[in-house]
């Protein structure tokens, strides 16, 4: 795990797709192209204050000279999106992570299923975008209030054509999520946007028998549980062999940084990835929204996740 490269990019143009969302073109001011990214990537832009916010890449993916992120005005949010909307101008300048990816295409799919739902839709038009230039079989339901607050709108019909399944409730379209289907060997399911939208794929595709690893979803909140209560544990480091105390009001991520760790984070909510670290020796309370099953047998998340009694750390 290492810190992510920061580089201060320049707002190239700023469009609006819907009242609510902007689309910010970023470049270099000297360097012709940006660091390559694959489909499903996001950015960390960072607030004045020191606070880091994820966006994801909705542009061209590979080594473009330009990147684009859609960003949602949040009346009821952490600031950082009213930030942007109210700061970033063309020509001002603003300082942005390397690309991360924690929502990738399946390598080997036949065939691709996308179910995007407002602003969660960006990161699904750039694998639209990487499957309709591969001639990739796909198909992909957009769900909004209407197409006025549907976001990125012109470009999925550009992208995707007869691809595109719009489901605007203002027309009395509602996505029924019994349409992604049974499962099928080399089809794979993604999904990303609100709470509702996600926990509905998610069940459909559980009654259907869909595989978890056909399976794929990224989420811009933390799952709640009301019902959880935390646990003091120990931490040790693999390198060290120092035991340190997390007490149940704390995370692992607050106690590492206070003994000298310099750790990259940024949500601190369990949903961007930036602090995950390998693990051993230890049963791990996983409570982020990001890692998938198969990578929760040796990775956890420290900013939420916890453990039963110790674990063991790889740092």
């Amino acid at each position: 795990m290492t810190a992510r490269i920061i580089q201060k990019l320049r707002v190239a143009a700023v469009a609006e797709s819907t009242p609510e969302v902007r689309v910010y073109t970023l470049e270099h001011p000297r360097k012709p192209l940006l660091p390559d990214w694959s489909a499903g990537a996001h950015v960390d832009l960072r607030l004045p204050d020191g606070r880091m916010r994820q966006y994801s890449l909705c542009g061209e993916p590979g080594p473009q000279p330009r990147w684009q992120i859609a960003v949602k005005r949040e009346t009821v949010g952490r600031g950082g999106s009213a930030w942007v909307h109210d700061s970033l101008a063309p020509g001002t300048e603003v300082q942005v992570s390397a690309p991360r990816n924690n929502f990738p295409l399946a390598a080997g799919a036949v065939r691709h299923v996308l179910v995007g739902g407002g602003i969660g839709v960006t990161p699904l038009l750039a694998m639209a975008r990487s499957l309709a230039a591969q001639g990739a079989d796909f198909t992909f339901h957009l769900c909004a209030r209407s197409a006025a607050l549907a976001p990125l709108l012109a470009e999925l019909r550009v992208v995707c054509g007869e691809r595109l399944a719009t489901w605007f409730g203002d027309e009395g379209r509602r996505f029924d999520a019994a349409l992604i289907g049974a499962p099928e060997a080399g089809v794979h399911l993604y999904a990303c946007g609100p709470h509702r939208l996600i926990e509905a794929v998610r069940a459909a595709a559980a009654e259907r028998g869909w595989a978890e690893a056909q399976q794929h979803y990224e989420v811009f909140q933390p799952t709640l549980d009301e019902n959880f209560k935390p646990e003091p544990f120990e931490l040790r480091i693999a390198s060290t062999g120092e035991v340190l105390l997390v007490p149940a009001d704390r995370s692992a991520l607050d106690v590492l940084r206070e003994r000298g760790f310099a750790l990259p984070s940024s949500c601190e909510l369990g949903v961007c990835g930036s602090c995950v670290c390998g693990y051993r020796d230890g049963i791990v309370i996983h409570r982020d929204s990001v890692l998938p099953v198969s990578a929760r047998q040796d990775r956890m998340t420290l900013c939420v996740s916890r453990a039963r009694v110790s674990v063991t750390v790889e740092l």
